[in-house]
């Protein structure tokens, strides 16, 4: 396959990688992929009807879950169309338009999925600290207002960065690392200046995803403190149990990113396998676990999701 050597003014193509050295067995490949997008879809789809059409599970927590929901339904939708197009031989390229926009949305859901995962720390905190005044402080209306400054800051921060790579000269060889997008393999690619890009980048990261995990992670201290403190070792125990559903969202979230984040740091020397798996773990792994995590450990979700079936089956 030849390099393409050519500036922005042509619209150039990007390839994209699926599993190197494996394209004889894509047929195959995309079997798991298929299964894996369709329980993404049908996983998050579950957890807002349960949260839609169950009034018991009107409450701030659930809203927060299913926000979280619609941040993973997003990501699949985003990425599954080159990422099942490559493996079943129907996408080879992606456009600078449409590589743009793809990678516009992966970042910003990114941003999204931790920014509600710092909401539904706060929740957790004022259930556990602040329980009798737990209605007052989560109202519909702040709730309301958490979520439209999730969204704005998940998806008005990152335009400036996101624009510049349309003015960005690509004469380095365009291909891409994954079977989709990714801001970090743009810039690679560029032979302009790619300051601003690489230092406004940063700055998102630091003051979203490490901002958050600092956040989270104060909050959980809070949280330790306060449970320590009650005296019946079953109380403590049962406060802890309701944030465990969340603890694994959490580490569901950050995990692959610090995974991703090492590979392409210190992983130049590995297989471009290892940095494919990780990059299709970094954007499938939450989507796919949150509601298996959800389901199982939350007693509210499991009993109204398993009723649903027994209503089905009968």
């Amino acid at each position: 396959m030849t390099a393409y050597s050519i500036s922005n003014s042509s619209s150039p193509g990007f390839v994209l990688t699926g599993f190197p050295g494996l394209e004889v067995y894509y047929p195959w490949i995309s079997i798991p992929f298929s299964f894996i997008y369709a329980l993404v879809f049908l996983g998050n789809c579950m957890v807002l009807h349960v949260v839609r059409t169950e009034p018991s599970l009107h409450q701030p927590m659930f809203y927060f879950l299913a926000m979280l929901a619609v941040t993973d339904l997003c990501m699949g939708l985003s990425t599954v169309p080159t990422v099942l197009g490559v493996l079943w031989g129907f996408v080879k390229e992606i456009s600078l338009d449409g590589c743009i926009a793809q990678s516009y949305f992966i970042h910003g859901l990114s941003f999204m999925e931790s920014s509600v995962l710092l909401s539904m720390a706060f929740d957790r905190y004022v259930a556990i600290c602040n329980p009798l005044r737990y209605s007052s402080i989560l109202t519909t209306d702040k709730i309301l207002r958490i979520g439209v400054a999730i969204l704005c800051r998940s998806s008005m921060l990152i335009p400036p960065v996101i624009i510049r790579l349309k003015f960005l000269n690509y004469c380095r060889p365009h291909f891409l690392s994954h079977s989709f997008c990714l801001h970090q393999d743009l810039i690679r690619m560029a032979c302009s200046d790619i300051r601003f890009n690489s230092i406004y980048g940063l700055a998102l990261v630091i003051s979203n995803l490490l901002l958050d995990a600092v956040l989270i992670l104060l909050s959980y201290m809070m949280i330790l403190h306060t449970v320590l403190a009650i005296a019946s070792r079953e109380e403590r125990i049962k406060s802890l149990q309701t944030c465990v559903s969340h603890i694994s969202a959490v580490s569901v979230f950050y995990i692959p990113i610090i995974g991703l984040t090492m590979v392409h740091r210190f992983g130049k020397h590995l297989s471009p396998l290892v940095h494919v798996l990780m990059g299709n773990v970094y954007i499938l792994f939450p989507p796919l676990m949150n509601p298996i995590i959800y389901s199982i450990k939350t007693q509210q979700i499991r009993v109204r999701v398993q009723r649903f079936f027994y209503a089905k089956g009968s």
